[in-house]
């Protein structure tokens, strides 16, 4: 887990105590059911019209009258374009504030189409495509790594060597080759081979071990896996465990010795490093796969809940999310992009890696994030463009103050998870001209970008437009998950301020709209809804709660599941967490829903990270209690040393619910808030038991 900088300079701590929390994304409950009462057909509308009809009927029969048949019928036209303006006004308004931005994503989206089709009618799988960037610009920089400089021709040659050493030990076209490196040039080099001559590669999560590993090689049927040495002891520990079939290679990280005169180092008998020192390059040539829709990838979902599952990605889908960042995000293809992240998930190994792969430009890589040296490393690396994931901006806003704070040349940061209680004051204090917020599942077959800077947005629906966009926001029982339909049976559309969960459209002979799902076919059943919006039609299912606003654009709310009741009102655990996070001085902050027996609903739990014990609850208490209706106040607060979290900085919070706020078998200090001293005492032992029993109500 990535070290998190905790201590912050007065100065910072003034300015996050003092900032006010902006809630872009914030529901008004009353302002949703006024506006969802106003939407669509009303009696009060049916009587505008009516009306409208009755004051154009006399108006023009007078006129005929009193006048001539021209003058009614002016009037008549007249009239009829200030009823017909007074009916469709917000629509219109609506219009005008959004074509700018709906049309230029469409020209977006249709340049995302042209790229697609033009690789799919060529049938072209990734290496294939990044053979036209090496064609181009073979001594171009693709990887920058530490003090290392991976031109164009160099990641090919290394991938071709890959190619030729695997054929050779009796690979063939359709074997899975598993790989689990460090962040490296090598790993996306590694899997072009892989790719070229007909492999899949599953992009294993270096931070597993054991069971979980285990799991991660089985599920995804793997004949090979390329390791890191320095995951050794990992696979010592599933020795006896895993299928002895399974081949396995040490790939020892050092510069590759291939002069035929060289003294080779051979540290063991299935050093990768080794074999590719002795092995020629492959001639190039066409991939052997299954071409532009075929499998490319397996990636690892998070885990953030049970054993992970692996996500199908194709050369089609890597096209489209790339794609989708790049063109939607102003992306350039002279652009140095900064990219932290872990190149086993998506974000980082698709979406940043594919600036390379698919437009040329040039990526810089670090083995591991850290929130001190990210604008550093931007300023080295001359950096125009930066990736972040989930909590990564909350670090880096919390490191002291610096001179490198603005000595750098990003333009552009682009990502998901930013949360909009941080957005203004990170952007301000970095110096970021633009904001790329996107969304997307690994799994799923639908992305959506914030292409105009709108803060907290991480993308939007269109109002006048709507169908032409693959997505769509349904309305959803937000306790089961499961979508609400009318009487004939069918999905409803979310309105303006309602809680809705995100959708992408499935056509299946569509590439950039097809729903590849997991290589768990059960699994991936699990993530379709059937009969959305016409009897046979079906749809992927996020499972993630979203909010637009009139405009259309889209707030991230919660994961479902997530979203608990209390005192009869919905509380969002992630709007919770910022919240508690930006009090606490940004340490990390995990919210989740606990029983308590005999009383409705879920009271708020939340484990902090303390690990100096310099918490100060009285003043949280107050702090929160500004930010914070009543009913979304945590009744418990657990002190934690620290939190397990996935590669991605999503918070594990599953094992956490589970143990609860029981003295007995959770060591951490609790505390509850007692609502006679309006502050939050120390839980023990007597304390548990007199909530239990009902003797302190909460």
């Amino acid at each position: 887990m990535v070290n998190v900088v905790t201590t912050v300079d007065n100065n910072m701590n003034n300015t996050n105590n003092n900032h006010k929390e902006m809630k872009p994304g914030a529901v008004d409950i009353e302002k949703s059911k006024q506006n969802s009462d106003s939407d669509g057909v009303s009696w009060g509308k049916i009587l505008y019209v009516l009306l409208s009809l009755a004051v154009i009927v006399i108006a023009c029969g007078v006129a005929w009258v009193f006048q001539d048949w021209l003058t009614s019928l002016i009037i008549f036209v007249v009239l009829l374009v200030v009823f017909t303006v007074g009916y469709f006004w917000k629509w219109l308004y609506i219009a005008a504030r959004t074509a700018p931005r709906d049309f230029s994503a469409l020209w977006c989206y249709v340049k995302i189409l042209r790229l697609s089709g033009n690789f799919g009618k060529k049938n072209w799988s990734m290496p294939d495509i990044f053979h036209e960037n090496v064609k181009r610009h073979p001594n171009k920089a693709c990887f920058l790594y530490e003090n290392e400089s991976w031109s164009f021709k160099q990641v090919e040659e290394f991938s071709l060597r890959v190619t030729a050493l695997l054929k050779n030990h009796g690979v063939k076209r359709g074997d899975v080759v598993g790989v689990m490196m460090n962040n490296c040039p090598e790993l996306p080099a590694t899997w072009l081979g892989v790719a070229r001559m007909g492999g899949v590669s599953p992009l294993i999560n270096t931070n597993q071990t054991g069971n979980a590993l285990l799991h991660s090689v089985n599920v995804a049927k793997c004949n090979v896996v390329i390791y890191g040495s320095e995951f050794q002891s990992a696979f010592d520990e599933i020795s006896n465990e895993i299928n002895p079939a399974i081949k396995l290679y040490r790939y020892n990280r050092r510069p590759l010795n291939a002069s035929g005169d060289a003294v080779r180092v051979v540290e063991s008998e299935n050093d990768f490093t080794h074999m590719l020192e002795t092995t020629p390059p492959a001639p190039w040539s066409l991939s052997e796969g299954e071409g532009f829709t075929g499998k490319l990838l397996y990636i690892y979902t998070s885990g953030t809940t049970g054993l992970p599952k692996a996500a199908v990605i194709s050369p089609s889908r890597m096209v489209f999310m790339a794609s989708g960042v790049h063109y939607l995000g102003g992306l350039r293809k002279n652009d140095i992009m900064y990219c932290p992240m872990p190149l086993y998930h998506s974000a980082g190994g698709c979406i940043s890696v594919g600036q390379a792969f698919i437009f040329g430009c040039t990526v810089a890589l670090r083995a591991k994030f850290s929130a001190s040296a990210y604008f550093p490393d931007c300023i080295k690396f001359k950096a125009t463009a930066a990736h972040y994931i989930g909590e990564m901006c909350r670090y880096i806003l919390a490191t002291p103050p610096s001179a490198t704070d603005r000595q750098h040349k990003v333009r552009t940061v682009y990502g998901n998870g930013m949360r909009p209680t941080i957005w203004t004051e990170f952007v301000k204090r970095f110096n970021i001209k633009r904001v790329v917020e996107f969304y997307g599942a690994t799994e799923g077959n639908a992305n959506i970008v914030n292409i105009d800077n709108k803060t907290g947005a991480i993308g939007f629906v269109s109002r006048i437009i709507p169908a032409v966009y693959p997505i769509a926001i349904l309305k959803v029982d937000q306790e089961t998950g499961e979508p609400i339909r009318n009487s004939k049976g069918l999905c409803q559309l979310a309105k303006p301020y309602e809680p809705g969960v995100f959708i992408g459209k499935i056509k299946p002979n569509n590439p950039s709209r097809a729903f590849l799902g997991y290589v768990d076919k059960e699994a991936s059943e699990k993530k379709i809804v059937r009969d959305v919006f016409n009897i046979g039609d079906s749809a992927f299912i996020s499972g993630d709660i979203l909010v637009a606003d009139e405009l259309g654009y889209l707030y991230f709310r919660d994961r479902t599941g997530d979203t608990f009741r209390w005192r009869g009102e919905n509380v969002s655990t992630t709007e919770v967490e910022a919240a508690v996070s930006r009090c606490a001085n940004q340490r990390d902050a995990v919210v989740y829903g606990v029983e308590i027996p005999n009383t409705e609903g879920r009271a708020g739990m939340c484990g902090i990270v303390d690990i100096e014990g310099t918490l100060d609850l009285d003043k949280l208490a107050k702090d929160i209690a500004k930010d914070l209706p009543k009913y979304a106040r945590p009744i418990f607060i657990r002190i934690m040393t620290s939190v397990d979290m996935t590669g991605t900085f999503k918070m594990k919070k599953v094992d956490l619910q589970k143990e609860g706020y029981n003295p007995s078998t959770v060591s951490d200090k609790m505390f509850f808030f007692e609502p006679k001293q309006n502050k939050y005492v120390p839980l023990g032992v007597e304390e548990y038991e007199k909530i239990i029993s009902g003797e302190i109500r909460l």
